[in-house]
């Protein structure tokens, strides 16, 4: 039995680290951290170490495992359709688990490089009937599901879970984090239809698209803020730090100090001409997976996107009306937590292996070191 009040995640992004710990009999009672803005990964460690310090202090409670979530340039979405023949008998969740151990086992047998994140069942169709849940008591002949497989690179899973043991810490479970804030920025916006979610991050965009409850596709593009900061550097002729400071103060109204040449209109035309370029494979992208761009909601999330906001969306030639979301560590560590207490009904629940518990003195030593 666990007798642990608090669980905790972990949003470990290339450029910051945000962390939450939810107690789980008031989650009105959560404690929050986020990272400054840093590239160098070679103190990953212990920044980590010195969060999980500040969220047991805040929390009064030692943490022995977290949810971790993540992102990647890497990481891909697979569907897969499978059936069985059921000759007139009631179907069970035996049948369907059967289907769903057969399709992982594809996964894991083609994509031997990724790590199965997230399984979900898109669609039932029972005797050529299409249905978004399973119905109860029901019998058939034909059954087939539609599933999505959303997965993540092993070498970076296997990194973090390495960093984490270090610290005599478990990882529960692995939540990506596109996929799990675009399903509560959805449930939040109570939106029907067609809607997809942009999330740019520091080196990758991920689109994530929907029908009402359906995921319709996720899709990544190894383009993302970090590339806007090298135009600039190459532009104006800064190293990245200056660059990464002058796309995120850009609509001051101010002359940059020693810069007499740059003024903001020009690094306006740089920000804005690699935004749309972003913008425009996104719309590619949606229009190939779903071909539903016309008639999509279009909203446009990430740290990648706070260069902008809703007095600049008109600068941008993009034919396509967009919704700019801004997040917060509270929301995207929500997002996670939501995720792994339900959020999404269609998401089949995959139990982590019984892990073995630490010992007593195990416990003590790293509470106070």
């Amino acid at each position: 039995m666990n007798s642990k009040n608090f669980q905790t995640f972990f949003d470990c992004g290339f450029s910051k680290i945000r962390a939450s710990t939810f107690n789980k009999n008031d989650h009105n009672e959560a404690f929050y951290f986020e990272s400054e803005f840093s590239i160098d990964r070679s103190n990953l460690e212990l920044k980590i170490q010195k969060i999980i310090a500040t969220l047991e202090k805040d929390s009064n409670e030692y943490i022995d495992s977290i949810n971790l979530m993540m992102d990647s340039p890497k990481m891909l979405s697979v569907g897969i359709s499978l059936s069985k023949k059921l000759d007139g008998s009631e179907l069970k969740h035996a049948n369907i688990q059967f289907l769903v151990q057969e399709a992982k086992q594809q996964i894991l047998k083609y994509y031997i490089n990724h790590y199965i994140a997230h399984i979900v069942i898109n669609n039932y169709k029972i005797d050529g009937v299409d249905y978004s849940y399973l119905p109860d008591e029901i019998k058939c002949d034909f059954i087939s599901l539609d599933i999505l497989f959303i997965c993540l690179p092993t070498d970076l899973v296997l990194n973090f879970k390495n960093i984490f043991s270090k610290s005599n810490i478990l990882v529960d479970q692995i939540i990506c984090s596109s996929y799990a804030k675009s399903i509560n920025y959805k449930d939040n916006l109570n939106s029907t239809g067609y809607i997809s979610f942009i999330d740019i991050g520091f080196n990758k965009t991920s689109i994530i698209s929907y029908y009402n409850d359906k995921i319709l596709s996720l899709d990544v593009l190894p383009i993302g803020g970090n590339h806007i900061t090298k135009d600039i550097s190459k532009i104006l002729e800064v190293n990245l730090e200056k660059s990464e400071q002058l796309k995120h103060n850009f609509d001051q109204n101010l002359k940059l100090s020693n810069d007499k040449d740059n003024s903001i209109e020009t690094l306006q035309k740089i920000i804005f001409a690699r935004t749309e370029e972003i913008l425009e494979l996104c719309a590619k992208s949606i229009e190939s997976n779903s071909f539903i761009l016309g008639k999509s909601r279009m909203v446009l999330m990430g740290a990648g996107s706070k260069i902008l906001d809703n007095k600049h969306k008109d600068k941008i030639s993009f034919l396509n009306d967009i919704d700019l979301l801004e997040e917060t560590t509270e929301n995207i560590c929500q997002s996670g937590f939501k995720l792994s207490i339900g959020l999404n009904k269609n998401e089949v629940v995959i139990v982590p292996k019984k892990q073995i518990k630490l010992g007593f003195f195990e416990k003590l030593f790293h509470f106070f070191k």
